[in-house]
Formats: structure tokens, C-alpha cells, sequence
């Protein structure tokens, strides 16, 4: 077994060892590429790949930042393991561990002193290891010194027999008796839509809504709510990434204007959006579930379906 960077040709290869190693979460090589090869901060030297024979076996993928998430900030100790697999077959013989150790050195090379797995943004796959469907990467990554940062949970809800409940059609007549006003924005109004996600939530919600309608995506696919004197306080969406309609989200209400019920009154209208767009269910990567979002959701028919666990290692003091 040797173990290389990437190189041209290695792509197709890469994507179906991934699927061979991983079935229950699958990638095809054009969202591969898409997500992985073509991120502004590639680079081939932090693609570790584990060839035996000439065959591709497995691969760990380190990424530090080359393009900042907001500002100029280029996060200079920070680096990220989005991405680890081996093949069923050559599993066993300390393939994951040497690529993974490879991908730490790249890292510590580049003076890289805390290594996050693997929320990386913008483009991660999965918010962090789910243990419970990997409990050997999980138990490979803490013998490397990661530790648990913090965990978090997808959910999904049935869209098949869904309507906007009574309580909330009458929350909804309220708010818009006191003049609260909801819907999708004009063009103009996506401007203060993205100023309150990048400035009160985070950068890369922010970077979302405003590649997706660069994108093309159409603006009824996004739900905001103003005050009787017009200002933006909140929002809901889908079919923001990769154009996935059953995809929720980003979702944020303004903390001043919580306690409202407003973020109630936009994951119904959206929920109602999405159905009417032809999903039969709704899902999101992650929540915190103890966060006001997260009982939310569950109050309003979601199920957990996933934990997460975000992991961080911080390298040993020279």
C-alpha cells in the first residue's frame, strides 16, 4: 500500500470507493467534485489517498482555509477532516489510521494546531460522525485525540398528509391584524434577508441564500416575515442546497423578536410551501434538539433521525 495526494483522474475512483465504503450515505462523483475538487479552498496535497495495487482503497481529506467564511479571517490554526473511508475489504490492517495521520501531518505542516471534524463550511457532507452507524471511525478518531466539541441532530417530518394546523392559521390572521406581514421577498428584499443572516446568525447561511438565487432558485421557496413598520425579522426556506426541494432551511428568527411566535408561523407557511412544490417530506442535517429550533421542530412533527458528533483535536504542545 502506498499513500498519495490527489492527482487528475482520481475523481470517479474516489467517489465509488466512498459509496463501497459508506452505502448508507452514498456520493456520486459529480456532487463529489462539486463539493469536494471545486471548493475555493482545495488543495490536492490534503487529498491523502491509500492505493493498493494501482486500486483506490480509501482516503482522508484535510482542508484549511485559503478563502475566509466572512471578513478576512482565514481561521490561521484551524484545520479540517471533512471527510475519512477505507474499503470493507482492505479494513483492519491500519489503512484508516495511516491516512488519517497523514492528513494530521499535512495539517501540523501548515501550523494547523486544532483539527475539526468535520464541520467544515461550506461544503461539508455531514455536519460530524454519526457513531452510532461508524462506531470504528469513532473509535479511530479518539485514539487520534479527538474529542467531543459538541452534539447535534438531523430530522425529517412526513409532508404525505400535511396542513398548516388551526391554532397556527390563527396565530397567522393575528400577526397580520397587527400588521405583521409574511411571504417571499421581492429581489430588493433579499438584501436585508442576507445582511441579518450573515450578521445575526452566521456567514455561511449568508453565502447560502445568495448562491442558491444567483443560482436560480425561486424566490416563493423562501418565507420571511417583517413588522408593521417593514423591518425583516426572520425567515424560512428549502431547496436551498443542491437544489434539493425536501431540504429545509437555513431558519432564523431575530432574538429581539422571539417569544412571538413567528418562527412558528414561518416553518408552517414553509412546510405548506414545500408540499405544494411537490415534497412528500421535509429534513434538515442539524439542530441542537434542547435549542428553541429544536423543540420546534418537535413539537411540529419532525422526528430525530441522525446524531451528530462534531469532534476536535488540539495537536500536543512541541
Amino acid at each position: 500500500m502506498i499513500i498519495r495526494s490527489f492527482r487528475a483522474g482520481d475523481g470517479p475512483d474516489l467517489a465509488s470507493c466512498w459509496t463501497r465504503s459508506a452505502p448508507q450515505d452514498p456520493i456520486g462523483y459529480r456532487r463529489f467534485r462539486d463539493m469536494f475538487l471545486l471548493d475555493r479552498s482545495f488543495d490536492p496535497a490534503g487529498l491523502k489517498i491509500a492505493e493498493v495495487d494501482g486500486t483506490v482503497v480509501g482516503a482522508a481529506y484535510a482542508v484549511r482555509r485559503l478563502i475566509p467564511e466572512s471578513g478576512d479571517d482565514l481561521q490561521p490554526d484551524a484545520g479540517w477532516i471533512p471527510f475519512f473511508f477505507v474499503h470493507p475489504d482492505h479494513r483492519g490492517h491500519g489503512v484508516g489510521r495511516q491516512l488519517l495521520q497523514s492528513a494530521l501531518d499535512w495539517l501540523a505542516d501548515l501550523g494547523r494546531s486544532t483539527t475539526y471534524f468535520s464541520s467544515y463550511t461550506p461544503n461539508y457532507f455531514l455536519p460530524g460522525l454519526d457513531a452510532d452507524r461508524y462506531p470504528a471511525a469513532d473509535r479511530l478518531l479518539r485514539a487520534l485525540g479527538f474529542e467531543t466539541q459538541y452534539r447535534c441532530v438531523a430530522m425529517d417530518a412526513s409532508l404525505q398528509d400535511y396542513r398548516i394546523p388551526d391554532d397556527v392559521v390563527a396565530l397567522i390572521d393575528r400577526q397580520r391584524g397587527s400588521g405583521y406581514r409574511f411571504g417571499p421577498p421581492t429581489d430588493d428584499e433579499l438584501v436585508g434577508l442576507i445582511d441579518i443572516a450573515g450578521a445575526e446568525f452566521n456567514a455561511d447561511w449568508a453565502r447560502g441564500i445568495r448562491e442558491a438565487v444567483l443560482d436560480g432558485m425561486p424566490l416563493d421557496r423562501i418565507m420571511m416575515a417583517w413588522d408593521p413598520d417593514g423591518n425583516p425579522l426572520g425567515w424560512a426556506m428549502f431547496g436551498t442546497y443542491e437544489h434539493v426541494i425536501e431540504r429545509f432551511g437555513p431558519f432564523g428568527v431575530l432574538p429581539a423578536s422571539r417569544g412571538l411566535g413567528l418562527g412558528k408561523v414561518l416553518l408552517h407557511l414553509t412546510l405548506e410551501q414545500m408540499r405544494a412544490a411537490g415534497a412528500h417530506s421535509a429534513w434538515f442535517l442539524w439542530t441542537e434538539p434542547t435549542s428553541a429550533a429544536g423543540r420546534l421542530y418537535l413539537k411540529s412533527g419532525f422526528d430525530i433521525t441522525r446524531t451528530f458528533t462534531v469532534m476536535r483535536r488540539t495537536a500536543p504542545s512541541s
